[in-house]
């Protein structure tokens, strides 16, 4: 965990070197879930199936413009997840996340779409377990997306973002296969600098 932090000051501090301009923002809205079969409650093929579904969920971003039509962003996101087991028991899941930002307008002009690609950690939390224990199981993966961003005055703007995380299956659960994927759709507001 320690070597994440490490490359993720590093990128921060090389990517602020270098930027004209950017932006803190605080999104919220929904995620989903699906993808791949989380598994079963016990190892017999024909035992009940676990469900995850999702939540509300919460993203807090930094953004770094180091070019007219490219960026960098660094961001944590807070999901309430639900696997239904059969009972529903609840699963808070905390990522860190990457993502080269790649716009389709240049910087400056005021409405600008873009697409997102990187990678991620989550983190999922068991019942009885707290962040300041280390007793989550942490998955690593990729993501991808899109969004717009639009300028409501020189300081401050709103944006619109559609991710999708792909990561490995949190828990070691009977007949799990495929992959976890969990799509986040966010609507926020940023300050910009």
């Amino acid at each position: 965990m320690r070597h994440i932090v490490l490359a993720v000051t590093a990128l921060i501090a090389s990517a602020t070197a270098f930027a004209q301009v950017g932006e803190i923002s605080v999104s919220g809205g929904a995620s989903r879930f699906s993808g791949g079969s989380p598994g079963t409650v016990d190892a017999a093929s024909t035992s009940a199936k676990i469900a995850v579904k999702g939540g509300f969920r919460l993203d807090m971003r930094l953004t770094l413009n180091t070019y007219r039509f490219f960026g960098h962003e660094v961001g944590y996101g807070y999901s309430r997840t639900t696997y239904k087991t059969p009972d529903d028991v609840a699963v808070p899941t905390h990522q860190g996340y990457y993502d080269f930002l790649v716009y389709a307008t240049p910087e400056g002009a005021k409405v600008r779409p873009f697409g997102a690609g990187g990678v991620q950690f989550s983190s999922f939390f068991p019942p009885g377990t707290s962040a300041y224990y280390g007793n989550q199981t942490t998955k690593f993966g990729i993501n991808y997306g899109g969004g717009i961003k639009v300028k409501v005055s020189p300081m401050m703007g709103i944006r619109f973002d559609v991710r999708q995380y792909n990561t490995g299956h949190p828990f070691e659960f009977a007949n799990r296969s495929g992959r976890l994927l969990q799509t986040a759709i966010t609507g926020g507001v940023s300050i910009n600098f």
